[in-house]
Order: C-alpha cells, then sequence, then structure tokens
C-alpha cells in the first residue's frame, strides 16, 4: 500500500476511533510482545463475528487526544517484519498479521498492523487463551461468541459439493480401474479381489465415499475426473503443476484425474542416484535423489489439504537440489513439529470428503502419520530432514532435500542407525546452522554428537575425522583460549610489544571460519582483557592506540 493511501486509512480510522475491530496505542519501544498477540487474537475473532475483513491495530496514535504522536516501535524494518513469526508461533492455528505498513507521517512514525478475520468455524487463540473486545476493551472470548464461531459453516465442504450436470461418463475408465485396485488392496482381508471387481460402478464409488448416493461431487471429479470434464469444477482450478527451475527451465500443468497425475507428476522429476559418500571413505551408499513414497505422500498430503475456494493451484518446484511443495490455505489443525513424532492426531480436515476418499484409495490416512513418515524416510535415507515454511498467512510450503547439506550429518545417520528421532532432528538443526535448546545441546555434547560452543555447534570430533571432510572441520572447529593466548604471549616474548593491528593480523586468521569478521574482532577483544585481568599483559599505551606487553618484562625492567 502506497504511502497516501496509508495517510487516508490512517485519518479514516481515526475518524470512526477504536470498537471491536481497531484499537490504537502509543506504544513505546519496548511495548509488549505478549500484549500484541492478546490484540491480535480479539481483533480476529471480532473481524470473523462481525463479517469483517479483518482488524487492525495502530501503534503511534494517543488514546486520549487522538492524534498522531508518532512510535519508535523496532525501528529496524528485519527486527519488525520478525514480529510476523512470533506471533504465527504462539497463535493457535496458526496465523500471523496479513501485513504491517509503516507510515511515514508528519507528526511521526505510525504502525499499522492488519490482522486477518478469523477463518469461518476457528477461533484464534493466543497462548492457549481465546480473546474478544467489549467496546474497547481487550477481554476473554465468551462461550456464546466462542459456539458462535464454532457453529460456522467453514467447510460445507467444498469437496462434498454435488457438481451439477456431472454423470458418469465424466469419469476416467483408467482412473477408475486403478481406484478399485486401490480400494482392493487397502481391505484384501475383508473382500476378495473378485468381489470388488465385480460390483457395479455405482456401489463401488459410494462404498469408496467417491460418490454419495450415485450422485458426481467435486471429490469424484478431483481424483477420477476425466480431464475434459474439469470446466465442470470452473471457476476453481484443479491442478497440479510441476515447475523445473535452474540452468534448464521448464513446466507442465497437470489436471484430472489426480488419482494418476500424481505419478506422472512424479515420472516428471529428474531422480538419480546419488553417492553420499567418496568411494574411498567406508562404504560408499547409493541412493535415489528422491524417494517415490516421500515426494507423493507430500503431494497427496497438498491435494488433501488444499482451500480450493482459494482459487489456487498445488505448485511443485524442482530445484536442483530440493522439491519445493506449495499449497493454498494456512495449516489447518496444529503446527507441523506437533505432527513429526507421528503422536498427534488431527481431529477435523478443511476437506472432509476428499480426505476419506482419498484413504479409501490408500493415498493418505487420517491419523497424523502423514508428516512422520515423510521425516522418518529421509532419516532412513541419510539427507537432511524437510523445512515447512508458514510465513505466508494463506499458503504452506514444504522443502524435501535431494542433497547432502553436511557430509558430516550423513555419516552420523550411517553409523548411529538407532538414534531417536528427536535427536536426529537436533542434528539436522545443527548441520542447517539453526539454534537448539541449551538442554538439547547439552545432551547430545554428554553423548558426543555434537561440539563446539554456542551458537557455532558442529559435529563431532569422533565423527567428523571419519569424514573426507576433516579440512572443513579443522577450519571450523574453535580452538581452547589458551591455544590462542600462548600464539600472543610467544609473540610477545620474541618481539616485546603489539598494537591491535599487529595482534589482529596474528590471530584472525587462526580464528573459526565459522566466526564473522566482527565476531573475530570481539573474541579477540574478549581474549586481551582476559588476560589483562589475570595479570599477563598490560596496556603501555592509551585506549585508542593500545601497546600490549607482557607485565612480567615491565617489572623486571623496573
Amino acid at each position: 500500500m502506497i504511502q497516501p493511501d496509508l495517510t487516508q486509512l490512517l485519518h479514516s480510522l481515526i475518524a470512526t476511533w477504536e470498537n471491536e475491530v481497531v484499537e490504537f496505542k502509543q506504544a513505546g519501544s519496548d511495548y509488549s510482545t505478549d500484549e500484541i498477540g492478546k490484540y491480535f487474537s480479539a481483533l480476529a475473532n471480532e473481524a470473523n463475528l462481525r463479517g469483517a475483513d479483518g482488524g487492525w491495530l495502530v501503534f503511534g496514535v494517543n488514546n486520549k487526544t487522538r492524534r498522531v504522536i508518532g512510535t519508535d516501535y523496532r525501528p529496524q524494518a528485519e527486527r519488525l517484519h520478525s514480529l510476523k513469526m512470533q506471533i504465527a508461533e504462539n497463535a493457535e492455528p496458526c496465523i500471523t498479521f496479513r501485513e504491517i505498513h509503516e507510515l511515514v507521517y508528519a507528526d511521526g512514525r505510525v504502525l499499522l498492523f492488519e490482522i486477518p478475520a478469523a477463518p469461518r468455524g476457528i477461533p484464534i487463540a493466543w497462548k492457549g487463551h481465546y480473546y474478544a473486545r467489549a467496546g474497547e476493551s481487550l477481554t476473554s472470548l465468551g462461550l456464546d461468541k466462542l459456539d458462535d464461531i464454532r457453529r460456522q459453516t467453514l467447510a460445507q465442504d467444498w469437496t462434498a459439493q454435488m457438481v451439477p450436470g456431472a454423470m458418469l461418463n465424466d469419469l476416467d475408465e483408467a482412473a477408475v480401474r486403478k481406484a478399485r485396485e486401490s480400494f482392493a488392496r487397502k481391505y484384501a482381508n475383508r473382500f476378495p479381489v473378485d468381489e470388488v471387481e465385480s460390483w457395479p460402478l455405482v456401489t463401488f464409488l459410494d462404498r469408496a465415499r467417491i460418490t454419495q448416493n450415485g450422485q458426481i461431487t467435486r471429490t469424484a471429479l478431483l481424483l477420477l475426473g476425466k480431464p475434459e470434464s474439469a470446466y465442470r469444477l470452473s471457476p476453481y482450478p484443479a491442478q497440479l503443476t510441476w515447475k523445473l527451475e535452474g540452468q534448464e527451465r521448464a513446466y507442465e500443468h497437470l489436471g484430472p484425474p489426480f488419482l494418476l497425475s500424481t505419478t506422472r507428476l512424479y515420472q516428471r522429476i529428474r531422480n538419480i542416484q546419488l553417492r553420499l559418500l567418496p568411494q574411498d571413505e567406508l562404504l560408499p551408499i547409493e541412493v535415489s535423489k528422491y524417494d517415490q513414497k516421500i515426494v507423493l505422500e507430500a503431494l497427496h498430503n497438498c491435494i488433501a489439504h488444499q482451500d480450493y475456494t482459494r482459487n489456487g493451484r498445488v505448485v511443485v518446484t524442482e530445484l536442483p537440489d530440493r522439491l519445493v511443495f506449495e499449497n493454498e490455505g494456512r495449516f489447518f489443525e496444529g503446527h507441523p513439529d506437533e505432527y513429526i513424532q507421528g503422536d498427534k492426531t488431527p481431529r477435523r480436515y478443511r476437506n472432509p470428503a476428499l480426505a476419506q476418499a482419498m484413504v479409501e484409495l490408500n493415498m493418505i490416512d487420517t491419523m497424523g502419520y502423514g508428516i512422520h513418515s515423510i521425516y522418518t524416510g529421509q532419516a532412513r535415507r541419510y539427507f537432511p530432514l524437510p523445512d515447512y515454511d508458514l510465513s505466508e498467512p494463506d499458503a504452506v510450503k514444504l522443502t524435501i532435500y535431494g542433497s547432502v547439506v553436511d557430509p558430516a550429518y550423513s555419516r552420523l545417520l550411517i553409523q548411529k542407525t538407532d538414534l531417536p528421532l528427536a535427536d536426529v532432528l537436533a542434528l539436522d538443526r545443527v548441520q542447517k546452522k539453526l539454534p537448539i535448546p541449551d538442554e538439547t545441546a547439552t545432551r547430545l555434547r554428554r553423548i558426543k554428537l555434537i561440539e563446539g560452543r554456542k551458537p557455532n555447534f558442529y559435529v563431532s570430533a569422533a565423527v567428523a575425522e571419519a569424514t573426507a571432510n576433516k579440512a572443513d572441520y579443522i577450519r571450523t572447529r574453535a580452538q581452547d583460549d589458551a591455544f590462542y593466548a600462548k600464539l600472543l604471549t610467544d609473540y610477545l616474548e620474541k618481539f616485546d610489544q603489539m598494537n591491535r593491528i599487529e595482534i589482529n593480523k596474528l590471530l584472525m586468521d587462526k580464528l573459526s571460519d565459522a566466526l564473522d569478521e566482527r565476531r573475530k574482532y570481539n573474541k579477540i577483544s574478549s581474549l586481551l582483557t582476559k588476560l589483562r585481568c589475570q595479570g599477563v599483559i598490560v596496556n603501555t599505551g592509551s585506549d585508542t592506540a593500545p601497546c600490549w606487553q607482557l607485565t612480567e618484562r615491565i617489572v623486571k625492567r623496573n
């Protein structure tokens, strides 16, 4: 939104002043994130109840005078927009600001936080509590309002709706045969294959939850429909897109029947055999770049959870070293992390009819095991674990890696096949240079899986020395302070004195390559301070032009 439009919006909000979907705050530099989260929940829920598109939280306006006075809340753009992730991490379901607008106003800086309305049927909680507004006041969401939201029909279930004019001859024969085979395989212990084959088409489709009383549903057209019958779903684009990015570029759109199209899309992906380890290091391990079961599990999840009312496609982007799956609609229940261990079972689905039919055809399960199987499958293949990106409020992105990030990580998984998934998750974060909890780091250090100092953890020496990455390991491994102190004192013993430029030249290239220039400089400063406090060295120059000498030499001279 451009500045003149923001100015007009601000004037409009001030003119109507605070109500159930607008809140003004003066907001200083240390305004509580927790308070922002409470207002986020309240304004989102109230917008839902009033049929509004969203709500507004405005910083930089005095509550009493209704005048703009400006705010210095998070002046750095990067830190300001990191608030989106902080909100998403504690909101349930995972949702965040639609946008954070920054207005340079004549009387000071104004921030306008655009808050989307809570989805129909789903109230928004902040840290497990639901909030609402009573006029201009923040309050708990009462049971009456909570029930009002939960009674809404989010999903009159788009996928369960009958398709006017659609008939059995709109279904693809090859897809129907495949559906019978899949159903018979799933229920082999209940129905003989011959019996399933003998069922009339209408009987089979109803039993497989694909149709309802013989009527063609959107689910039926998505999974089994002929490509030329996809127009019956218009204006909703029932489409999967494969996109190749890199030195070569290509794409292909695939429509129904999705039961067959997912396999066709997988066949477009270039899936070569990879050698994880050099020929002369232990035993070379050959694996395919991508596992078919993992790719199809991810793709089927996209189809099952897609919000088709948003008129978007499911997109699979093939990059040189990874696949990125994108589908429309926020993560529907919970957070991906809750499903990784395989303990959480979803209580509801965005598309119940479609999900149930896909279960009957053995495409997905409804127990929440899909994400768990993707993660464990990648770990068994010694590859980096998948990453979920929920930064966009109305989309989900899943990245599946097709290459090694850190050879030491892969070798450790080969050597230690009994590692708990929780440890593999932590090691995966270590190799991606992401933070891990202090207690996890302590435990992994104790069992010698990682070493190094926070935040620069690395695979342990016992593993690293077994890899072909020894040189990189040595360059990035931090030495003890005693090592650097010895270099410094040896130099002073020989040359008597050193200024800071000379000390930097001596130590900079010997510090861990994992440290940037600023951290290396700070590391040297800390070392000098430590040695000075210990009485080992003394500054005979000034604060701006230090000159360091050994204390014992000065004492001897005097």
